[in-house]
């Protein structure tokens, strides 16, 4: 089995680590295109271009699956993505986890960036799976940016401006970009009030990496699947390929300062001992 995911940066991270922790012998195909960050403040047009070429790069490898790792390119570039790949091809967006969020009855916050913040598609989310909830669009300027650069003092930095913008009740955080993940303790502790309850965080690598293996799992049961559909489960590692631009290269540096790239780093032939 081959699941390929793509985003603009290394916020591909937490999903790729959760289908390595599930199921150790799938290949892995990475492709971002760091160079052109951040995404979310480029037209429409330009960033469904973007987004297309990741994952053509991605599609090019023959994966079984494509997880769009990236909320901002979910939002306004799926329509496109789907056009051009399925349904050969399944894609997968990343939503941010509002409807579990929500189903606690909050009170909720979403930590997204400033592009998806008010959006009509995150509004339309709230709408349908948060009526009645009291929820916060809290917008994160600057806080992908910094954890893609490994960033310590401006992640603090971006970590806390946002959780000054949290309500001290909020019992539940979505994070509502993908790279949030990556920091998700980090966050958790800013907001964390001590005479509170324990703060839920919801992100979307557990759903979104669950929904992706059941399609690849279809696709391999389809007489149209192709060889890489064939899951091996006596292997003990997949392979890892890791585009940059759509040329192969190794892990970026950035990502060994998080767990999730450090796993992944295990299968980089660049990077392996």
């Amino acid at each position: 089995m081959k699941i390929a995911l793509m985003d603009s940066g290394i916020g591909l991270l937490a999903a790729a680590a959760a289908v390595r922790r599930l199921h150790p012998g799938a290949d892995l195909v990475l492709s971002s295109d760091p160079d052109t960050m951040p995404w979310g403040q480029r037209s429409t047009q330009e960033l469904t271009r973007l987004a297309l070429a990741a994952a053509e790069a991605a599609a090019a490898h023959r994966p079984d699956a494509l997880i769009v790792a990236c909320n901002t390119a979910s939002v306004h570039a799926l329509p496109a993505l789907r056009a051009r790949l399925e349904p050969g091809l399944p894609v997968i967006a990343t939503v941010p986890a509002i409807k579990p969020a929500a189903a606690g009855g909050g009170p909720v916050a979403i930590w997204a960036t400033p592009a998806t913040t008010g959006s009509p598609y995150q509004r339309g989310l709230i709408e349908e799976f948060a009526a009645g909830v009291p929820v916060t669009e809290v917008p994160c300027p600057g806080l992908a940016d910094a954890v893609q650069e490994a960033d310590e003092e401006a992640t603090t930095r971006a970590i806390a401006a946002a959780a000054a913008l949290t309500p001290p009740d909020v019992r539940a955080v979505v994070l509502g970009c993908t790279h949030y993940e990556l920091v998700a303790e980090r966050i958790r502790a800013a907001v964390q009030q001590s005479d509170k309850p324990p703060l839920v965080l919801h992100g979307s690598a557990g759903a979104v990496v669950a929904q992706a293996l059941r399609r690849a799992g279809e696709r391999a049961g389809s007489v149209n699947a192709g060889p890489s559909a064939a899951y091996d489960g006596e292997r003990a590692e997949g392979t890892l390929t890791v585009l940059l631009g759509g040329r192969e290269a190794a892990l970026p540096r950035a990502a060994l300062t998080y767990a999730e790239g450090r796993l992944l780093a295990a299968s980089d032939p660049v990077l392996k001992p």
